[in-house]
């Protein structure tokens, strides 16, 4: 071990007389680790909601959808449907029709989204059987309907019961009976959102042997630029194709910026603990007058002096850090594992705190962060112990 690192270590562990010294450096080392500790939980619960509403996001919504102004005939979709499929990152590919109804039950009125799917293709595109808590996709044939948890709950729907639905168009009455209900975990989704039959839907929303758009899913759904290209050359420019990304980009640049502002105002937390560790040094500069002096005296340079109450510092803020990580990571594991704080699901479309510790970039940020707060705080001070002359440090001893 370097003199250095020796005699700064030997500062840290004895016993001091002078008390207050030890208090400001226990002082400094929990300002730091509760700032680490709120910084990996606050991230963690971030990086959750972020991941856990793009999943469902995802699983309700094409990675890729295709679409045109002017509609796009059944024909014209067999034709798309073949040349889009033999891309390689292509896993599905359905039609759908999509538009909105009257739902009249009892004294209730209000307006829907309807879709129209062909449940053989749909289930190789979103996640709507998986979703299925009651009922079967193979029964949504012609005058049949899969509603919402929500929707269900609200209009006291169950198996077989009749939905009543009117065309905004035509101003027609549709009775449709309930073949299935689903549970996706979004609240507005499950609530505003019924499923029919492709053939149905065209019929209720006048638009006989028409879709209104063309869902795409890959193998990978990072790769959706890649694949929309791909597309744009199988099938031409006439046609808007977009990504999961390009759809809800607001979204996910909302969450992105919230992330971001959370890091900043945490690390102040940490940035405001490291004035501690400039207290405590400074302290100690003036403690230890007397030992620098001699030392000098006997030939240890600026440089080295420098690095003794770096070393300090540094320690201060390493205890501080690795005892921020551990309680960051033990609160992070509580979280998931007991869900202690249960949220109203119609407002954060999920029902629990969603909570994903990712080691990078996450906690690597927030260590490497911290460390830099900790050796920016030992600058000053190490610099004015080292500039403290030998003869000055022991005239007054």
């Amino acid at each position: 071990m370097k003199l250095e690192f020796f005699i700064g270590l030997r500062y840290l562990m004895t016993k001091r007389k002078e008390k207050f010294i030890s208090l400001i450096s226990l002082i400094s080392i929990l300002g730091v680790a509760i700032g680490v500790m709120a910084l990996i939980a606050v991230l963690a619960v971030m990086t959750g909601f972020d991941k856990e509403l793009r999943d469902k996001i995802i699983g309700n919504y094409a990675h890729v959808t295709i679409s045109s102004y002017k509609g796009i005939d059944y024909s014209e979709y067999l034709s798309i449907f073949e040349k889009v499929s033999r891309i390689p990152e292509i896993k599905g590919v359905s039609p759908n029709v999509q538009g909105q109804v009257i739902v009249k039950e009892g004294e209730k009125i209000f307006a829907i989204g309807i879709r129209g799917i062909e449940p053989d293709k749909e289930v190789k595109v979103t996640r709507i059987s998986d979703y299925l808590i009651k009922g079967d996709l193979k029964g949504l044939n012609k005058g049949a309907v899969v509603v919402g948890r929500e929707l269900a709950a609200y209009l006291g729907l169950d198996l077989n019961s009749e939905l009543t639905i009117y065309s905004p168009l035509a101003g027609e009455k549709y009775s449709l009976k309930v073949a299935g209900i689903f549970n996706s975990g979004m609240y507005d989704y499950d609530l505003n959102l019924i499923f029919v039959s492709l053939k149905s839907a065209q019929e209720i929303l006048g638009i006989n042997n028409q879709v209104s758009s063309i869902a795409v899913k890959l193998t990978n759904l990072y790769a959706a630029k890649k694949v929309q290209k791909e597309i744009y050359k199988a099938i031409g420019y006439e046609y808007s194709v977009k990504t999961w990304m390009e759809t809800n980009q607001n979204f996910f640049a909302a969450l992105k910026l919230e992330k971001i502002t959370m890091f900043i105002i945490l690390t102040l937390i940490i940035l405001v603990a490291s004035f501690n560790i400039i207290s405590t040094l400074m302290v100690m500069v003036v403690e230890k007058t007397k030992d620098i002096g001699i030392l000098k005296a006997i030939g240890v340079s600026s440089k080295g002096i420098r690095n003794i109450f770096t070393f300090i510092g540094l320690s201060i803020g390493g205890l501080g850090i690795f005892l921020g990580v551990s309680g960051g990571v033990a609160l992070c594991l509580l979280f998931k594992k007991y869900q202690f704080i249960k949220l109203p699901q119609d407002i954060y479309y999920v029902d629990r705190i969603p909570v994903v510790l990712e080691v990078w970039p996450d906690l690597c940020l927030v260590v490497l962060s911290a460390l830099a707060i900790s050796l920016a705080s030992t600058i000053y001070p190490a610099i004015k112990a080292s500039k403290l002359k030998p003869v000055e440090a022991l005239r007054y001893e």
